[in-house]
């Protein structure tokens, strides 16, 4: 199976290990590549000393895009930074490619309503990387929330923080697209699975308002904190969302909880523990998901996506989908740069 790869850092190589694990010998790799950097990393973001990424993975490597999309590859997955995206999935989209591309779609709107006009018109299988939907104990929630077991929802709290320099300690964080404006970078696109977990579970808030900016002694020209209000008027009923996101705090944090009438949950992301709760507060449900490894999250959402391929499934995360945790994360960073709460409905492809 032909997979061309557009971007082969720290997130395009996990893709390429898990590929090669579920594929075997039957995978090719392709690889349109602008950097040329490498550096073989390994599960835990290490470098593989001595390694070579392309003779171990035998690369076919392209510096033409036009070139490499004329090998007729049965995917491709767009793993560059974040302000290239749209450009680069237009040219997979028109050569009539399945397109994985890894979160945010973009840096912004441009040329985004393009790209959900030709993906409906191919009919093309098209999915975006929010890999925390594959995560047992999100589903487990998500699963709670559908059978009512919160009653009325009354509130929210999620919270991810996390050390910038930290990240990937092969590389000086300065020059991580998280860090640089230019990539598309900054606390709110970077850390935006959380802005997708709020989508899923409850549809898109109504509003919201974010304060926080370039708080550190961080040499990065991004904001690099951010604390969201939101507000839900949906199926569930009004209910306030509170988010924070940082690149500093030392321990890692990253946690979801849900407050209801009838019921409270919490789960941390990084001991993957979920509690639940009754109505008088006592522990119905404990779960420390033994056996879950982080990569395990990834697999699935790799699976899943050579299904859709095959014609078999159709993507859990659709670009439309994408679109609409953008749009959110796009509605923060207004709201930061204005001092305003901002409607959702000022942010769309079309304005």
């Amino acid at each position: 199976m032909k997979i061309l790869f557009c971007g082969l850092g720290g997130i395009g190589q996990r893709h390429l290990r898990n590929l090669r694990q579920l594929l075997g010998d039957e995978l090719q790799v392709h690889a349109y590549r602008v950097r040329g950097q490498r550096i073989k990393l390994r599960d835990n973001l290490t470098v593989d000393e001595g390694a070579d990424l392309e003779r171990d993975y035998a690369i076919v490597v392209h510096h033409d895009l036009a070139e490499a999309l004329a090998e007729k590859p049965a995917a491709a997955f767009i793993c560059n930074p974040n302000s290239l995206h749209v450009p680069v999935a237009l040219e997979c989209v028109r050569a009539g490619v399945p397109v994985f591309m890894e979160k945010p779609l973009a840096s912004d709107l441009a040329g985004i309503d393009q790209l959900l006009a030709e993906v409906e018109q191919r009919r093309l299988p098209f999915h975006v990387g929010y890999n925390f939907r594959f995560h047992p104990g999100l589903q487990r929630l998500k699963a709670l929330l559908e059978s009512g077991f919160f009653g009325r929802v009354l509130s929210v709290r999620s919270e991810i923080g996390e050390y910038l320099p930290n990240w990937h300690r092969y590389e000086d964080y300065r020059q991580m697209y998280a860090a640089r404006a230019d990539q598309g970078g900054g606390v709110v696109l970077s850390q935006i699975h959380e802005m997708d977990l709020i989508y899923w579970f409850f549809g898109l808030p109504r509003s919201i308002v974010t304060h926080g900016g370039q708080l550190s002694h961080l040499e990065i020209d991004v904001e690099d904190t951010a604390s969201s209000l939101m507000r839900c008027d949906g199926a569930m009923g009004s209910f306030p969302i509170l988010l924070h996101q940082d690149y500093l705090q030392r321990p890692p944090v990253r946690c979801f909880k849900i407050v209801g009438d009838a019921g409270y949950a919490e789960i941390d992301l990084l001991a993957n523990r979920l509690r639940v709760y009754g109505a008088e507060g006592e522990l119905s449900e404990e779960n420390d998901f033994p056996g879950f490894v982080r990569n395990d999250m990834f697999l699935a959402q790799t699976r899943h996506f050579l299904d859709c391929v095959n014609g078999s499934a159709t993507p859990q995360v659709s670009l439309h989908d994408g679109l609409q945790s953008l749009r959110l994360a796009l509605a923060a960073l207004r709201s930061l740069k204005e001092g305003r709460e901002v409607a959702l409905s000022e942010v769309n492809v079309h304005g």
